[in-house]
């Protein structure tokens, strides 16, 4: 199967290394051999510092900082985005023209900006699509 560009949002990453998540650990492992075997997957800064704080600190079995550490720099191997200036105030826009939340539409922006053609999530409208990128939630059945 021939993957497209894909931009994760920070929790598909959490729930690849979240052993309690249950099937979401399943799918979202899934999804990130694949993405690794394509070198298809992208991300942020913005992700990585999300899931550099859950998985050490708010999961329900936390990941130690070193664990964390070899997992981040292995995924800074992907494909990674910095939000600048301009970044910041076109996701501004999104966030007031779709409603979504600040941080959403930052990682929207970023996918945007990465040249995506999916954003995996399960935080937005599934389908729907914004900028030429479509919105993809792994988790809900077809």
């Amino acid at each position: 199967m021939s993957e497209n560009r894909v931009f994760l949002d920070t929790n598909i990453l959490i729930y690849a290394y979240d052993t309690s998540a249950g099937p979401k650990n399943h799918t979202a492992k899934d999804i990130l051999m694949r993405l690794w075997d394509s070198k298809k997957g992208m991300i942020s800064t913005q992700v990585i510092q999300e899931f550099f704080v859950t998985v050490t600190c708010k999961i329900k079995k936390p990941i130690d900082i070193d664990t964390a550490k070899v997992i981040i720099k292995d995924l800074l191997l992907w494909q990674l985005f910095v939000n600048d200036e301009s970044s910041i105030l076109k996701a501004i826009d999104i966030h007031e023209e779709h409603q979504f939340s600040f941080w959403d539409a930052m990682i929207l922006q970023a996918a945007v900006n990465g040249g995506a053609e999916l954003l995996y999530t399960e935080d937005m409208t599934h389908g729907q699509v914004v900028q030429g990128v479509r919105i993809v939630n792994p988790f809900k059945k077809q």
